[in-house]
């Protein structure tokens, strides 16, 4: 693959997911006009944002890259049992190593049964779910392979791994510090869930674990954080105001108790990558 080729490749995919999304949203709320329930309308949005950016992406290899998706980390739909174990396992294991170490309150957003699921339905089947392996597809699927195609894994890695860090503060008005933060961190989960596409050799597995993640992280049912997020149904507010427990600005995902998390995955699908190949 040339090199504008895939550059080009990797700026399209960007737009199918800014359009796809859009497109989505858009559709969510032309329901919601019609009387459907916005918690509805929010499961709906996730299914047509997921449904038609995998769509989207499968003509574009296929008809105009003229590859098959496999070649892009998207082969027939299968997911490893060891990933969707370490899949829970990470999300748990970091939220309750701050709930059992770091102190804290519980702070209420006291929603009503019906705010409750919309809150629910918009953190698990949009944020969590469908977000998750549309980024996947996205960064780990199409913007990696084709910069690997075109130069090698390191490249294909990295690049895109910045790339998602970066992405995570557009538009954020963070301070300098919290943006740091969330570039470095983005960056390292960024690499996890790359080397879990390497590793796996399918974004399922990275989606899986990805989708999985902010539902249990930013998925609104319990948030943890410097301050109440009106966005999640309880909040555990943290005493702290350390920058590197309570991950500033963004949030846990991007605190030194979840970089942790990111090195340790790192280092279990780098294991399995060598071992692999020695076999």
């Amino acid at each position: 693959m040339s090199t504008k080729k895939a550059i080009s490749t990797s700026f399209v995919a960007i737009f199918i997911l800014i359009i796809t999304q859009i497109i989505a949203q858009s559709i969510a709320s032309m329901f919601v006009i019609i009387k459907i329930p916005t918690g509805i309308c929010n499961i709906i949005a996730g299914i047509i944002y997921a449904g038609l950016t995998y769509l989207i992406l499968k003509m574009f290899i296929s008809k105009i890259i003229k590859l098959p998706t496999s070649d892009f980390g998207m082969p027939k739909f299968a997911i490893k049992i060891r990933w969707i174990l370490i899949a829970v396992l990470l999300p748990f294991v970091i939220k309750g190593s701050y709930l059992l170490i770091f102190n804290g309150k519980y702070v209420s957003s006291n929603m009503n049964g019906n705010q409750m699921f919309n809150t629910l339905s918009a953190g698990v089947a949009f944020t969590g779910i469908a977000a998750g392996f549309v980024e996947e597809m996205v960064f780990r699927g199409v913007i990696l392979n084709a910069l690997k195609k075109r130069w090698n894994v390191k490249v294909a890695v990295i690049v895109p791994s910045m790339l998602f860090g970066i992405v995570h503060v557009l538009g954020q008005d963070f301070s300098i510090g919290s943006c740091l933060l969330v570039i470095i961190a983005g960056t390292m989960v960024g690499v996890m869930f790359s080397m879990i596409a390497i590793e796996s050799g399918s974004i399922w597995n990275s989606g899986i674990v990805h989708a999985i993640w902010n539902v249990m992280i930013i998925g609104g049912g319990l948030s943890i954080g410097e301050k109440m997020d009106k966005y999640s149904v309880m909040t555990y507010v943290l005493n702290s105001k350390s920058f590197a427990i309570t991950g500033g600005e963004f949030g846990i995902e991007s605190s030194v108790i979840s970089l942790i998390g990111y090195i340790v995955v790192i280092g279990i699908a780098f294991i399995m990558i060598k071992s692999s190949k020695k076999n």
